[in-house]
């Protein structure tokens, strides 16, 4: 693989663990019991792009990591899949 493939899939995996870790940590006006005028009470309380931002960040460097060891390190590839997974008849 080339630098331009590793980046792609560490992208993918960066952009699907971004929606898996968004909701967490959100809180909402109405828990925090300070609903401005003119929104809903279940909107976001504030801005939490950037923690978001990070959690994700980390998170896909440690599964691009282990995908890495799995692939590069270790040699498996989607070939090995059936070895790995049982055999169901």
């Amino acid at each position: 693989m080339t630098w331009v493939s590793y980046f792609a899939v560490y992208f993918l995996i960066w952009w699907v663990t971004l929606f898996a870790i968004l909701p967490f940590s959100l809180r909402t006006q109405d828990e925090d019991g300070d609903v401005t005028l003119g929104t809903t009470a279940s909107a976001p309380r504030g801005s939490h792009v950037r923690r978001a931002a990070l959690r994700t960040t980390i998170v896909s460097l440690l599964i691009f990591g282990a995908l890495w060891v799995l692939t590069v390190q270790l040699g498996y590839s989607f070939d090995d899949i059936p070895r790995i997974a049982p055999i169901i008849d």
